[in-house]
């Protein structure tokens, strides 16, 4: 197997984590067209279910993340809701979004949880599962 072959070929890893009774399925993906490796920029966008497979309503109130470049810089993310919301999910019911990461690398991986509340008043958090970005490798490096 040729070594372009072998790098188109690799992609990049979702996860999915229950905790709590929430589900959280990341599946995330290279943007080629926003991306620019020979300027070490590359674009990853992430598709994310929240699903309540639990017997209360919760709200998702916060997120943290913790992203990872390849070369093991690290950053945390938090703050409030998910692309400016804070949904509430009744029981049986989800909410999808999207949102995106640059990193300065070709690889890396994200993780984290979001902080919940349910009507009751007791907070939790949901952990969401690590994922792994890949894009393509500058040519001869």
């Amino acid at each position: 197997m040729s070594m372009q072959t072998s790098e188109t070929n690799r992609e990049c890893v979702g996860s999915e984590r229950t905790t709590g009774g929430v589900r959280i399925v990341v599946r995330p993906k290279y943007e080629a067209e926003k991306s620019d490796p020979s300027s070490r920029q590359w674009l990853f966008s992430y598709r994310i279910l929240v699903a309540n497979d639990g017997t209360e309503p919760v709200q998702l109130l916060t997120r943290r993340w913790e992203i990872v470049d390849a070369h093991g810089e690290r950053e945390t993310v938090e703050g409030p809701g998910v692309v400016g919301k804070t949904p509430r999910l009744e029981p049986g019911k989800s909410f999808e979004y999207s949102s995106y990461c640059p990193l300065r690398t070709n690889w890396g991986t994200m993780e984290g949880a979001y902080g919940f509340k349910t009507d009751e008043g007791r907070s939790f958090e949901a952990e969401v599962g690590r994922f792994i970005l890949v894009g393509p490798a500058i040519k001869g490096r």
